[in-house]
């Protein structure tokens, strides 16, 4: 089952991913949310939307902008609504 790591404790994991581009999208329930504080990052992407990002605090440490969702999306990439993907460092295991 996919989960996704940090700092020693597990961010997210669950069997009902979604790979896009190479990244594994996590499902919105499957996140341990006292991990994850809003960001007011956003960047764009001509296909997917607008993307929304979450710093993530683990143990006092801080991961600026490490995961990404979108809260809409555009009509192609309506799989990956809300769900969450990581980058900076955050292991995701398959």
């Amino acid at each position: 089952m996919p989960k996704a790591i940090w700092n020693g404790q597990v961010l997210a994991q669950s069997d009902r991913t979604e790979v896009v581009e190479g990244n594994q999208y996590f499902p919105p329930d499957s996140i341990n949310q006292e991990f994850f504080k809003a960001s007011s990052t956003h960047t764009s992407c001509p296909w997917k939307g607008q993307a929304s990002y979450y710093t993530l605090v683990v143990d006092g440490k801080e991961n600026p902008d490490a995961a990404w969702y979108y809260p809409e999306t555009k009509e192609k990439a309506n799989n990956i609504k809300g769900y969450v993907a990581f980058w900076k460092g955050v292991k995701v295991e398959a």
